[in-house]
């Protein structure tokens, strides 16, 4: 693929390498937009003062947190420009981890259980830091290096990279509440009832009065914790979780209407306004990178 297709690709929110490793500092102001993949990625904090929204919960980081921003999650970092920020972030493809599957050994169980516990940050204890980071030195060394059997080297220590933090993930009490972690337990239950329910009905009358809100102070309230407005959060949501049935073969049709749209044309036209693809062309570009 030349380097033009695989920058859209990449724009479009895939990934077609089996990782990619990311080493960043930086000082400057820059505005980080709401935004999500279309695969899981990790990411290290090193140094700086920033606090990473996921899904409209809030991290306030500290050296060596790692947070799982699972596929499909709406992210965005807030960061001050007055200290450096330093993180390493890997992007990983879930074809990749898949074929590493062993038994009941998932490799991508640390998201999956990130999205069940809705917590998607593990808080290192000290003597934990020493073991990940000479992994990720380690890791790092790998990837500069074109030696005999780099690549094999590579790729066995990302596994164990991922062996390492499904088991810290595995290991951390769910009982004991985070410091560092701020969100709204009334928004927490509503991202979880509309990503469960995404062909029915989300109206934002349905929504108040289920969960007992009045309905001007939950469209306040949603914007104010999430960034986004309900409404287009749910659509959002809808969009993706479309599109994700169309790479799959489902026929647009049939995608919209398990997807809560009432009018296909209204689906297809938000569909272009997010992908900048109808979803047969959707299809075909993603056809074509696999």
């Amino acid at each position: 693929m030349d380097k033009s297709k695989h920058e859209e690709t990449v724009k479009r929110g895939y990934l077609n390498e089996d990782f990619l490793f990311f080493k960043l500092k930086d000082q400057k102001k820059n505005e980080y937009e709401f935004h999500y993949h279309d695969f899981n990625k990790i990411i290290i904090f090193l140094s700086g003062d920033v606090t990473y929204i996921i899904e409209g919960k809030s991290y306030i980081l500290k050296p060596w947190d790692i947070l799982l921003v699972g596929k499909y999650d709406i992210h965005q970092p807030i960061v001050s420009p007055h200290v450096p920020y330093e993180r390493i972030i890997l992007w990983l493809n879930p074809r990749f981890l898949d074929a590493h599957k062993k038994n009941d050994c998932d490799l991508q169980s640390c998201f999956t259980l990130a999205t069940e516990r809705k917590m998607n940050m593990i808080r290192l204890n000290k003597k934990d830091i020493p073991s990940i980071k000479q992994t990720l030195d380690d890791l790092e060394g790998a990837i500069n290096d074109d030696s005999f059997g780099s690549d094999i080297l590579k790729n066995a220590l990302f596994i164990q990279l991922m062996v390492k933090i499904n088991r810290l993930f595995f290991g951390m009490d769910i009982k004991k509440r985070l410091e560092d972690v701020r969100y709204d337990p009334r928004i927490e239950q509503i991202i979880s009832y509309i990503n469960d329910n995404l062909d029915s009905d989300l109206s934002i009358e349905h929504i108040s009065n289920k969960f007992y809100l009045n309905r001007y102070y939950l469209m306040h309230l949603f914007k104010q914790e999430t960034g986004y407005t309900l409404y287009n959060y749910i659509q959002k949501k809808r969009i993706i979780k479309a599109s994700d049935y169309i790479k799959n073969g489902m026929q647009a049709g049939e995608a919209c209407a398990l997807c809560g749209f009432d009018d296909y044309s209204t689906f297809v036209r938000n569909f272009k306004k997010e992908f900048k693809l109808s979803p047969k062309q959707y299809y075909k570009a993603y056809s074509e990178t696999q």
